[in-house]
């Protein structure tokens, strides 16, 4: 399978960004996306609605539904769901991308922010995947796919911001659960996380990040389209690298990816 054509996609974080990205080139295979995010109102700070997103989306040869959804809320991912179901008759393809970053040590992480990683990014992970598994199984191709780093225990990546690594860390380890879970019913449960530093809107309330170093999120959103068009059957618990995906793909040049091509890229988080 090479097209995402007539597939339901349920992507979660898809006002913007990387989840935007996937969205738009499934889209361009004219698939059918449910675009689940809190973004309802434009924020000077971090353009982009579930609004915006879904007119992209339809521009781009996609069906859209925009769903104002917070995955912390078990009620509103349900209904979330089922609005999905009932728009587009069942759900192919999970891509959890929602996630929520706080980059500080011990001391200048506030309770309130450590609470809404882990709620937002293993919980959320894991509660979406909880809602999507009966229809998932009804699918002919069904993806889990979770924007996450491979597993790593090296204390480099722990010391500078525990939390966030805690959280971020925790939706890895439900992809190797699930993956061990629901890889043997056929559903491929994988992760997928950058080489390099994505451009984001969310990255330019990072101080000191160099956005010229940065690749474009159409990069991350071209592997996923690889990963999401494979046959599911026998494809799970892989923590998948954009780079190698593509270069398997048998794309070699990546260059177009970059915001400044004269730039060496800068690696990301939790890859060696």
């Amino acid at each position: 399978m090479s097209s995402l054509a007539g597939k339901t996609l349920f992507i979660t974080g898809a006002s913007r960004g990387i989840g935007l990205a996937i969205a738009v080139r499934a889209a361009q295979d004219g698939a059918n996306v449910a675009i689940a995010a809190k973004s309802s109102v434009p924020n000077p700070k971090l353009p982009g609605t579930i609004f915006s997103a879904a007119q992209e989306v339809e521009a781009a040869g996609g069906k859209a539904l925009p769903i104002k959804c917070d995955i912390r809320e078990e009620d509103e991912v349900e209904a979330a769901v089922a609005a999905t179901v009932e728009r587009f008759g069942g759900i192919d393809i999970l891509v959890n991308n929602a996630s929520a970053i706080w980059l500080a040590g011990l001391a200048d992480t506030p309770m309130k922010r450590f609470d809404l990683m882990q709620q937002v990014n293993a919980r959320g992970s894991f509660l979406c995947a909880q809602a999507c598994l009966p229809h998932l199984l009804k699918s002919a191709n069904p993806h889990i796919l979770t924007l996450a780093p491979p597993p790593s225990l090296d204390p480099k990546w722990w010391a500078p911001h525990t939390g966030y690594t805690l959280a971020k860390m925790g939706m890895s380890f439900v992809t190797l659960g699930l993956a061990g879970e629901l890889g043997s019913k056929g559903v491929a449960v994988n992760a997928l996380w950058p080489r390099t530093i994505i451009a984001t809107d969310a990255l330019n309330m990072i101080p000191g990040v160099p956005i010229d170093r940065c690749r474009k999120p159409t990069i991350v959103a071209d592997a996923a389209h690889a990963v999401l068009t494979r046959e599911a059957k026998g494809f799970s618990g892989h923590f998948l690298i954009d780079e190698d995906v593509l270069h398997e793909a048998g794309v070699t040049d990546l260059t177009w990816y970059a915001m400044d091509a004269s730039q060496p890229p800068l690696p990301d988080l939790f890859l060696d």
